[in-house]
Parts: C-alpha cells; sequence; structure tokens
C-alpha cells in the first residue's frame, strides 16, 4: 500500500471515527481533552484499518465463490480511496445515516468494479463478494465498538441493604 493510499485511509478512519465520537461526547459534561483526542486517534486507527481490510476481504469472499481463486489480491489505490474520504468528510457532522449508506454504496460500487476487473467475474458477482465483506467487516467492529463502551460504562454502586 502506498503512503498516500495510508494517509487517505486515515483521514477517512478519522472522520469516521469523529462522526460517530464527537455527538456521544457533546452529551458527556466533564470528559477530559486527553481522552477526547485519544478515543477519536485510536477509534480513526479501528476504523482505517477496517477500510483498508475491505477490499482484501471482498477478494477473501471472492475466493470462496470462485471455482479458482483470484490471482491479484485488490488494493485500493488512491482513485479508489479518494471517494471513501469524501464519503466520511460528507457524513462527519452526522447529516444522516442514508446519505452515509449511499455514499458507502457507492464507495463499494467502485470497489466492485475493481474486483470484477481483477477477479475476472461479472460485476454483481462482484458486488456480493463486496457487500458481504462490508457487512462482516460492519457488525464485527460494531460488537467490539460496544463491548468498549460496555466495559467503560461506570456503574452505579448497588445499595448495601
Amino acid at each position: 500500500m502506498s503512503p498516500i493510499v495510508a494517509i487517505l485511509l486515515l483521514v477517512a478512519g478519522l472522520s469516521e471515527a469523529a462522526g460517530r465520537l464527537l455527538p456521544v461526547v457533546a452529551r458527556l459534561s466533564g470528559v477530559s481533552h486527553v481522552r477526547v483526542v485519544g478515543l477519536l486517534l485510536a477509534g480513526a486507527l479501528v476504523d482505517g484499518a477496517v477500510f483498508a481490510l475491505w477490499p482484501l476481504s471482498a477478494w477473501a469472499v471472492a475466493g470462496l465463490v470462485l471455482p479458482t481463486a483470484p490471482s491479484d489480491a485488490l488494493v485500493w489505490t488512491p482513485g479508489l480511496a479518494v471517494p471513501l474520504v469524501l464519503a466520511g468528510v460528507l457524513a462527519f457532522p452526522l447529516l444522516g445515516p442514508l446519505l452515509h449508506l449511499l455514499l458507502m454504496v457507492g464507495v463499494g460500487a467502485g470497489l466492485a468494479g475493481a474486483l470484477a476487473m481483477v477477479a475476472g467475474i461479472d460485476w454483481w458477482e462482484a458486488a456480493g463478494c463486496v457487500a458481504i465483506a462490508g457487512v462482516g467487516l460492519g457488525v464485527s467492529v460494531e460488537a467490539v465498538r460496544r463491548l468498549v463502551v460496555k466495559l467503560n460504562t461506570r456503574r452505579a454502586p448497588e445499595p448495601v441493604a
């Protein structure tokens, strides 16, 4: 992966993390700036890593579906990663989940075209592989997020009887 693509994926991850974290922080009082920045950077790294894994996961799913595995792996290129950054920037202030979904579908369509060309399969089959990989990564990351929130939530002390 080229350094430009890595930077683009980190910017997309930062934007995604900020879009998820800032509304939560706005409702909390007394959260330190250091904690917010730490959570934001951790979220950016996690979301950037998930974005980086999306084409590789789609390629792996295509390898399971095809009788012979594609020889070349699908990787991010600057042309594929720029719409992902645009999706993250436009959805940054949580303009709406529908807009974010539409932008991610557009990014997935670009990945599907690249996967179809690399793997030599039909575009609809490639789109299915990209969708399965995206949903699988999304569900797993959401499960980890919920676990982290559950582990970091302070419980009220139980009354002593």
